[in-house]
């Protein structure tokens, strides 16, 4: 693994010239600036040496003040070459460092022994300037991820087995820097909204006095899916310190993006904590709302009144999930369990026996097989049948299937009190359940806790200041979903007093005629207004602020 490129691990993409010459152009603020580039070979330091041409620096001096580092030396030697190409003398040894950036470090700047943080004046750098490798601990090198994991601990941060390798980068390269330095990194999104990050967040903002997010719309890595965002973090600055975020459509926006565009964005405080970032999408005056909700007396956290957890795991949904025809002709019945397979089946805010017998009567996937958990040959001979034709088609080995006892026997199959969207496109909700179906891993499982009146939390769920913290809750990739895991879902806050005043009936059928904002009208005005004493404009604040997080996330492509 020594010789292994990090741009190898992480699909081989390349910063487009566009950004890395804006990276530049923004971080550079004199010719005689140092440079750092943890990870040279995707060439910004090319953007670097060029800018630094730009503003004046010699070219038989420019050498002096690039430092870039790659894994791989075949990497290494195009980066010196394309150097070269721009009249640096050919010696990659005194610009391009070959190996890994955390054993460099440690080596020439850290110590081998003592990971000190307090690096003398001329080891550290004006600028780091880079894209960092996005490369899962699994992949991350043992030997590099040790190093690099190390540092991060002695910086007060706990690297986990979530932890991905630029994630370290980004930490180790913003120690580099000098009092008044600046980094200009290309980081994945998740930074914004990951849990494994949120250590992260709260070290830039401790970090740096003032940083800038500037995302887009349009997939900056369309091969590989990843959405990307600019960082530009800033040490020191006075008298302006705060956070702003900046959406641009496309690539070619950050070519006409101008400094004073920069300095025209709004800085909002920086909250120095574990919170997403999606709020500084927001104005002031909205996050400002949206902390003083946190702690407002009338709000519930939703794990005070249910209990989240996945689906059912089958391992293998088209042999466990089966439509009406298939149990028929398999005469499976009656070792089967009332089943949901997606989060489309569930049109309203109630999962009646009316609605199951509608996904069976369209031959949906609509029965689980559960046959009991006992030897094979003490099954019936037609459900042995059928567990003969899975293994037959080597289902029995899929990993989820050969770590149980009986490979046929489905664990965890309880019927839960409601259903919460996994995955969410317009809007979060839950779906009381009376059907007393279960469902796949697709859709959460919910559980009310003792003494709650299920029906209540369900209508109560659907307003306007749970939806907008749904979408600083939840996270967001390429393609505008909003996912939440079990404990996001559960840290959601819910307004209650007057829940019991709600109709779940009539929100159900507004529902399934597709008008959340009647739903949304009567829940905030009972919810918000009357049970929470907010003003109309603060109840239409969060409104706004869900509408508009919510059209940011679905208008990314």
């Amino acid at each position: 693994m020594n010789r292994l490129s990090y741009q190898k691990l992480r699909g081989g993409y390349y910063t487009p010239a566009p950004i890395a010459d804006f990276l530049a152009a923004w971080a550079f603020r004199s010719p005689d600036d140092a440079i750092l580039e943890p990870s040279c070979g995707d060439g910004v330091i090319l953007a670097a040496a060029r800018q630094l041409i730009r503003q004046g620096a010699p070219i038989e001096t420019l050498g002096q003040h690039l430092h870039g580092i790659e894994l791989d030396p075949q990497e290494a030697d195009k980066a010196a070459r394309r150097l070269h190409d721009l009249g640096l003398p050919l010696a990659t040894n005194n610009t391009i460092h070959v190996g890994d950036f955390f054993a460099h470090c440690q080596q020439h700047w850290f110590g081998e022994k003592v990971l000190t943080l307090v690096l003398k004046e001329r080891h550290s750098f004006d600028v780091v300037i880079g894209n960092p490798p996005f490369v899962r601990y699994q992949n991350f090198p043992e030997e590099h991820r040790q190093i690099a994991f190390a540092m991060m601990q002695q910086a007060g941060l706990s690297p986990n087995r979530l932890t991905n390798a630029w994630l370290p980068f980004l930490v180790v390269g913003s120690l580099l820097l000098n009092e008044t330095g600046r980094l200009a990194m290309v980081i994945p999104a998740e930074l914004f909204q990951v849990n494994y990050a949120a250590e992260v967040r709260q070290f830039l903002s401790d970090y740096f006095s003032r940083v800038t997010l500037i995302t887009f719309k349009q997939l900056v890595f369309a091969d590989i899916q990843q959405e990307v965002v600019l960082l530009l973090a800033e040490r020191n600055h006075t008298p302006y310190s705060g956070i702003r975020a900046i959406e641009l459509d496309g690539i070619e926006d950050s070519a006409r993006l101008t400094f004073a565009d920069l300095d025209a964005a709004p800085l909002k405080p920086m909250d120095h904590s574990t919170e997403k970032w999606t709020q500084y999408f927001l104005d002031p005056a909205e996050i400002h709302l949206l902390r003083e909700m946190r702690t407002h007396p009338g709000v519930t956290l939703a794990d005070q009144v249910l209990d989240v957890d996945v689906g059912i795991v089958t391992g293998r949904n088209d042999f466990f999930v089966l439509s009406q025809d298939e149990v028929r002709r398999h005469g499976l019945e009656p070792y089967l369990t009332r089943i949901v397979s997606r989060s489309a089946h569930l049109a309203g805010a109630i999962f009646n026996a009316d609605d199951w017998q509608t996904n069976v009567t369209a031959q949906l996937p609509a029965f689980l097989f559960t046959p009991d958990d006992v030897p094979i040959e003490e099954l019936p001979e037609a459900l042995q049948r059928y567990i003969a034709l899975g293994e037959a088609k080597e289902y029995h080995k899929g990993y989820k299937c050969r770590i149980r006892k009986r490979w046929y026997s489905v664990p965890s199959v309880w019927i839960p009190d409601a259903f919460m969207l996994r995955q969410v496109h317009a809007y979060p909700k839950l779906i009381y359940n009376p059907a007393q179906a279960v469902c796949t891993d697709t859709i959460h499982r919910v559980r009310f806790r003792d003494g709650v009146n299920g029906k209540a939390v369900t209508a109560a769920y659907l307003n306007s200041l749970t939806f907008a913290f749904a979408e600083v809750t939840g996270r967001s990739y390429g393609g505008g979903v909003l996912t939440f895991e079990p404990s996001e879902a559960e840290r959601l806050p819910l307004p209650l007093i007057n829940a019991d005043q709600l109709d779940l009936a009539q929100c159900d059928q507004w529902l399934r005629a597709n008008r959340i904002e009647d739903v949304l009208d009567v829940t905030d005005k009972v919810l918000l207004r009357e049970g929470l004493g907010l003003s109309a404009e603060q109840a239409r604040m969060l409104r706004g602020i869900w509408v508009k997080l919510r059209d940011r996330r679905i208008n990314r492509k």
